[in-house]
């Protein structure tokens, strides 16, 4: 049975503070109130819209499967968006992409009335699908940072590349609040404690929005996955094919009581919603046998009711398709819960369609179509789009921004801090630089591993996705022609060496994809390490990995250990902590389980992991 408005939102307001609420604590200069500035205008237009029309504005296709560039006027399509490998058909550098959102809203501009399309792209750590973007580390290293400005300097940077291409809505920050360490989006969450996540959540917004929408800088951010993703319960996640492949947590079911629910999994909503973000994206996931896509108690009496949400929500790719009946059913559950645009892919003409049956028979109030598009008309004129002097289109001035080295830089100062040293023995970090050095591993020299998921292609990809600096590259700008450093994969060939590095972990993966029930190192990272230590020297181990992994049996191996995370494109941030440029100062965002346990984290009974949550050396 769905919760009751009255038992769930008791005490809601209260589980924060009243504090929370107060205006000093936000450093923005944006507020939510200012969404609702330009109302009498959005009501102005509503009132000249048809159905049609209006429905049209609720309607998110993929650009892959726009069937024509027509249907952008035919159907007054409101948004586009490009997808997990919806490329443009150029290819994925810059001028492709800045090419393809100019080709798409060119034509919106030019329809009658003239709204221009809100277009929005995953850009989880950096504008990620474009090859020669600053990619930053994932959220899990931004979390160990523990420095809301950094997080916001890091999303300000993002927007302005995502504004390099045009480009004008961010589906990011993902402020889940994960629990369970196998499960294949834990990279994406800050932290698994909600404090954590509720802080640089709320500077993402402050980065990705700016103090203003309407600043050509600035994007539309997204609060996701609304809410309690990272919360569902082993077993109860995503099944594919007959039963062969068993995704145990993915699009899962989080199993949790009121004051739980609000206390782990809410926090980040409350303050990012505070802070002004202008959308909303739920979960594909359930909370106690109810989608979060089909909850009204969710979105509408909570999120739009008790917080004052008056932005849009936008629902995950095709997360209508997960809700129980038929197809009209399942539109006609997620609009009347409070669904204000629908992503649907591949399947937008079906949608309107039906949307409009629903309409006509008085399945899907007219009221709640005002509303949904009020609140999408509200962004709108927030963000400048209904100025009819402004252009609309890319600004060609911000190309050499893209990728730049002062952004890069930036992301470099975000990699040294959220290294964590989890061990380090007697002297041996930093190293000297006029040691002989051998390097070995999978990820020492491999730009897509570092960068994991979400990283151009969708779940990722290893090998020169990019462009940036490895590791093992970085390793040799530091010590410059002081030192000799070799390199072999699988760490053979390290006699001789004063010092042996193994930078090992995961290769690339993404959503379901990344679930995983054994968290052990791969046989051949453990041979790498083993290999340097048959050599006689010390070894040091850094970890490139969207969330710990066990290590009982390498840690006694190693002289120092190191968790990179999946760092993203600048390497020389790792070599900066390796080399005492930059003492390390990260701690960990979630517990390191001992191999043995099943406790991850602080909410477990009987914790007894390998290290504590916020553990981390320095110098």
């Amino acid at each position: 049975m769905q919760t009751s408005r009255r038992q769930f939102l008791a005490g809601s307001l209260s589980v924060m503070g009243a504090s929370l609420y107060a205006p000093s604590i936000f450093s923005t200069q944006w507020s939510p109130r200012l969404l609702t500035s330009r109302d009498a205008e959005v009501r102005a237009l509503l009132a000249r819209l048809t159905l049609d029309e209006k429905i049209g504005q609720m309607t998110q296709a993929d650009q892959m499967y726009l069937e024509s560039l027509d249907d952008l006027q035919k159907y007054h399509l409101g948004s586009l968006l490009n997808g997990g490998d919806s490329d443009p058909k150029t290819g994925n550098d810059f001028q492709s992409w800045r090419d393809m959102y100019d080709h798409y809203q060119a034509r919106a501009v030019a329809t009658d009335p003239r709204i221009p399309l809100i277009y929005g792209v995953d850009a989880v750590h950096g504008h990620n699908n474009v090859i020669g973007a600053t990619v930053f580390p994932h959220n899990i290293g931004l979390g160990c940072t523990r420095n809301a400005e950094l997080v916001e300097k890091a999303a300000r940077i993002t927007a302005k590349e995502i504004r390099a291409t045009g480009i004008n809505w961010a589906f990011a920050p993902c402020v889940t609040v994960p629990q369970d360490i196998r499960w294949g989006r834990t990279y994406e969450g800050f932290s698994e404690s909600p404090d954590v996540v509720k802080t640089l959540g709320e500077a993402a917004v402050r980065g990705l929005q700016g103090a203003a929408l309407d600043n050509p800088l600035s994007v539309v951010a997204c609060a996701k996955h609304f809410a309690g993703d990272g919360g569902t319960v082993f077993g109860t996640g995503l099944q594919r094919g007959k039963g062969a492949e068993h995704f145990p947590l993915d699009q899962g079911d989080t199993r949790l009581s009121d004051a739980d629910f609000r206390r782990i999994h809410l926090q980040g909503y409350i303050t990012t919603v505070a802070a002004g973000v202008a959308t909303v994206m739920p979960s594909y996931s359930s909370w106690n046998g109810v989608k979060c896509s089909a909850n009204r108690v969710l979105l509408t009496e909570f999120l739009k009711g008790e917080l004052g949400f008056q932005g849009f929500l936008i629902s995950d790719y095709a997360a209508q398709k997960e809700l129980p009946g038929n197809a009209k059913q399942q539109i006609e559950t997620t609009i009347n819960a409070g669904m204000d645009m629908v992503m649907v892919p591949d399947n937008y003409r079906e949608f309107i369609a039906l949307l409009k049956e629903l309409v006509n028979e008085r399945r899907a109030p007219m009221s709640r179509i005002n509303d949904a598009v009020t609140r999408i008309l509200r962004v709108k004129f927030a963000m400048g789009l209904m100025d009819p002097k402004r252009s609309q289109l890319a600004d060609h001035g911000l190309r050499n921004t893209f990728g730049s080295p002062d952004h890069r830089a930036v992301a470099r100062q975000a990699v040294r801090e959220s290294l964590v040293v989890l061990k380090n023995d007697g002297t041996i970090l930093p190293l000297a630089k006029n040691a002989r050095l051998h390097v070995a591993g999978k990820c020492a020299d491999d730009i897509g591993n570092q960068c994991g998921g979400w990283t151009v292609k969708w779940q990722g990809e290893s090998g020169n996705v990019t462009t940036g600096t490895t590791i093992l590259t970085a390793i040799r700008k530091a010590v410059g022609s002081d030192a000799q450093v070799t390199y072999s994969r699988d760490g053979s060939g390290a006699q001789g060496a004063s010092v042996g590095i193994a930078v090992i972990g995961e290769t690339p993966y993404a959503e379901m994809m990344g679930d995983r029930t054994d968290l052990n190192l791969a046989a051949e990272d453990v041979a790498a390490v083993d290999n340097l230590k048959r050599a006689g020297i010390p070894v040091v181990v850094v970890l490139v990995s969207g969330r710990p992994l066990v290590i009982d049996d390498v840690l006694p191996k190693a002289g120092a250990v190191v968790a990179a995370w999946l760092p993203g494109t600048e390497g020389d941030g790792v070599a900066d902590v390796l080399f005492g440029a930059f003492k390390p100062t990260g701690k960990l965002s979630f517990t390191w389980p001992r191999g043995s346990s099943t406790s991850f984290n602080l909410e477990d009974p009987g914790y007894q992991p390998l290290f504590e949550f916020g553990y981390g050396l320095s110098y």
